[in-house]
């Protein structure tokens, strides 16, 4: 078989070669930081056995949930209504369509960064008539410097493990030949630990008197980053 000529690409060696020893390193970053924002659900609920009735209840208490809301002003990022439903509960006895009675429900979420407001924005939610509160759920937001963070530091890592296996062989590195995020290149991705959120559910108080707001703990964080990282190091003497 002819040699390829010079002008032709030359195919890429995976393995290095004696000139160019290749050394293949993973980096790993693991941070626990604080949250920066914290979701809950809100769920209002009305009952009655007219259905105007139960409608009317269900829009008056969920205008309530969402005025209260908004009375924390830039406290609340975010503030989403979900599903509405009104269902006709039918007799279980009898052979006719019978209505007993209408149950409806309204689910809205609300996304704060103001942890001290969530506390007591939560307290006053949980003591309305027929309202439901699930959360906080804890978050970063995808835009958080922790990210960043992280993966410098991955990178950081891998060039550190790299240094070391050459300085192990009494040589030093040459050059960077490929950095990748972990499945970027086709090698299996590893799924990152499943983030922390705590997740409490509040029942509406009957007592007349305000309830002392919640003091709520924010959860840290897990951050994770991985890559992989190939380099070149200068031939040593074995």
């Amino acid at each position: 078989m002819a040699a390829p000529s010079p002008d032709e690409p030359q195919p890429a060696v995976p393995y290095g070669t004696p000139d160019a020893p290749r050394i293949a390193v993973r980096g790993e970053a693991h941070l626990e930081v604080d949250p920066d924002i914290a979701r809950i659900g809100i769920t209002v609920t009305a009952r009655g056995r007219d259905r105007r009735a139960a409608l009317d209840d269900l829009t008056r208490r969920n205008t309530a949930v969402l005025d209260l809301v908004r009375s924390y002003g830039q406290a609340v990022e975010r503030l989403e209504t979900g599903a509405l439903c009104l269902t006709p509960e039918l007799t279980r006895q009898g052979r006719g369509e019978r209505v007993r009675t209408y149950h409806g429900t309204v689910h809205v979420t609300a996304e704060l960064s103001d942890f001290t407001a969530l506390g007591e924005l939560t307290t006053r939610l949980a003591d309305m008539d027929l309202t439901r509160v699930d959360g906080p759920w804890w978050a970063l937001r995808p835009d958080s410097p922790a990210h960043r963070e992280a993966r410098q530091k991955a990178v950081r890592e891998a060039v550190q493990r790299a240094r070391e296996y050459a300085e192990a062989l009494g040589t030093s590195l040459a050059a960077l030949v490929e950095l990748a995020d972990i499945g970027a290149d086709g090698a299996p991705a590893y799924p990152p630990p499943p983030g922390r959120m705590r997740s409490v559910a509040y029942a509406a108080d009957t007592e007349d008197t305000a309830a002392a707001p919640l003091d709520l703990e924010p959860q840290r964080q897990q951050v994770h980053a991985e890559v992989n990282a190939r380099f070149t190091m200068r031939p040593p003497r074995l």
